[in-house]
């Protein structure tokens, strides 16, 4: 047998974080994570199974949300695969088998609560909202329908129709299909360059087996995060989450998993593209960016504070130059997406179609601008002032807690505090949003317009 020398082997911790006594029995690990004065106490359980527990505590509230996150989203999926994510999602709440799909549906409904489930990029998430009386009820039904699903086929079928409706539907929408559009602008066939929800030509052929075979092999323990925040009891709710999962194929003690996406392609950035998709609207939906930052680049926070500048409020530089003084669109703004391995800046724009050159001109010497000149000490502070805002005010409910609790264990494998996230803000200096806009805004664009346009329409630019 090889001899590993990681510390972590040395001190008898899986990569999961599951220690293991000399006896070999793997123990649940339980550590507080934080007290929070603008919180409650964050506390962390690693199950035998690799599987990861977090709760913050909140007893002045009198709700809870619980959320079951999957580190899987459509990024994970080879091409035929395209929509097996989402596809999953949407089986998941069709029956286990302990429950109907209308068991799972009315026993929330039942107590006034809520579920709901979501699929990205990169993860996947259930979660429901109750009161804190009915968060026993609410473990039990969540955890038995993403660890117990029987994905029965007419199931399958039923809810092939429902996707390839939501598919329709989102066709219907070129204010959200130009995302996707300038999406495959600039990843082009990578994965991340895919619907999330796939194609009528991928959704249409896929198979229960295919189903199947995906959810056991990407469901796994070590892939998941519970998280839960509101009234409770961190212990109550890992027993109540034991209790839940006996028996599943979530309740194991697997080997040591292989890093998550180590079969997913490298990103590689296509050259600066421009995809037009005509359509006849009464508005034109415009993204002029290019790639940006992945989520632990350390430049992250500048990136926050420069996008809050150029088009994240009111008070933008492209909201100001663009609607308010040249009366060209309604809605005008930038944003930035960040990945494991990559990233997205781009600015979005909606206005009539007799307009879209002049809006481009604008946004292209604007980016230019900033580029070449940075920003100033005024907009510095605004823009600092605009990111420590909206992360505190985004945390007055339980569901933004259980949020950022499943986001932090399963993006960035650790909590940072509210005061240090704060203090990281206040760090960021002149210097740095100046030096990132002269990197980042140099980059070549890629352009993607929805509109009525012929596909050559923007051809030289």
């Amino acid at each position: 047998m090889r001899r590993s020398s990681s510390p972590a082997a040395r001190r008898g911790v899986t990569s999961s974080g599951v220690a293991r006594p000399a006896g070999g029995a793997a123990r649940a690990i339980t550590r507080t994570l934080s007290d929070d004065p603008l919180g409650g106490t964050v506390r962390r359980t690693v199950l035998p199974s690799g599987l990861r527990v977090l709760t913050e505590a909140i007893p002045a509230m009198r709700s809870v949300s619980f959320g079951i996150w999957v580190a899987v989203g459509s990024r994970d999926e080879t091409g035929p695969q395209a929509g097996a994510a989402h596809f999953l999602e949407h089986l998941l709440f069709k029956g286990t088998n302990k429950r109907s799909a209308l068991e799972i549906s009315s026993e929330i409904e039942a107590v006034g609560g809520e579920t709901n489930a979501f699929t990205t990029k990169e993860y996947t998430c259930y979660y429901a909202r109750v009161l804190d009386e009915d968060l026993p009820l609410a473990i039990d039904v969540m955890c038995d329908l993403v660890a117990d699903s029987v994905l029965a086929a007419p199931d399958v079928e039923t809810e092939r129709g429902v996707i390839l409706e939501e598919i329709a539907m989102h066709d219907d929408e070129p204010g959200d299909e130009v995302h996707d559009l300038f999406a495959r602008a600039v990843y082009g066939d990578h994965p991340l360059g895919r619907l999330i929800s796939g194609t009528e030509e991928t959704v249409t052929p896929m198979t229960r087996r295919q189903i199947q075979s995906f959810y056991r092999r990407r469901y796994t323990a070590p892939d998941i995060v519970i998280a839960a925040a509101g009234n409770l009891d961190h212990a109550a709710v890992v027993k109540l989450v034991r209790q839940a999962l006996r028996g599943t194929p979530l309740d194991t003690d697997p080997a040591a998993p292989a890093p998550h996406r180590a079969a997913t392609p490298a990103v590689r950035t296509k050259p600066a593209a421009t995809l037009v998709e005509p359509k006849e609207t009464e508005q034109a939906h415009v993204i002029l960016g290019c790639p940006g930052i992945d989520r632990t680049d350390e430049r992250r926070f500048a990136l926050g504070v420069l996008n809050n500048v150029l088009g994240g409020g009111m008070s933008s530089r492209l909201f100001q130059e663009i609607r308010e003084q040249r009366g060209l669109a309604y809605s005008v703004y930038s944003y930035a997406s960040q990945y494991a391995d990559s990233g997205l800046f781009a600015v979005y724009a909606g206005c009539a179609p007799g307009k879209v050159d002049e809006v481009l001109d604008l946004t292209r010497a604007e980016l230019s601008r900033v580029a070449a000149t940075g920003i100033t000490e005024a907009e510095l502070a605004r823009g600092k002032g605009m990111s420590k805002g909206s992360f505190v005010l985004g945390l007055e409910d339980t569901g933004s807690r259980m949020s950022r609790l499943a986001k932090g264990e399963l993006l960035y494998g650790n909590l940072m505090p509210v005061d240090e996230l704060l203090a990281r803000v206040d760090a960021v200096t002149l210097d740095d949003v100046n030096g990132l806009a002269a990197e980042l805004l140099a980059r070549p664009m890629s352009l993607a317009v929805v509109g009525p346009f012929d596909r050559s329409a923007f051809a030289a630019r």
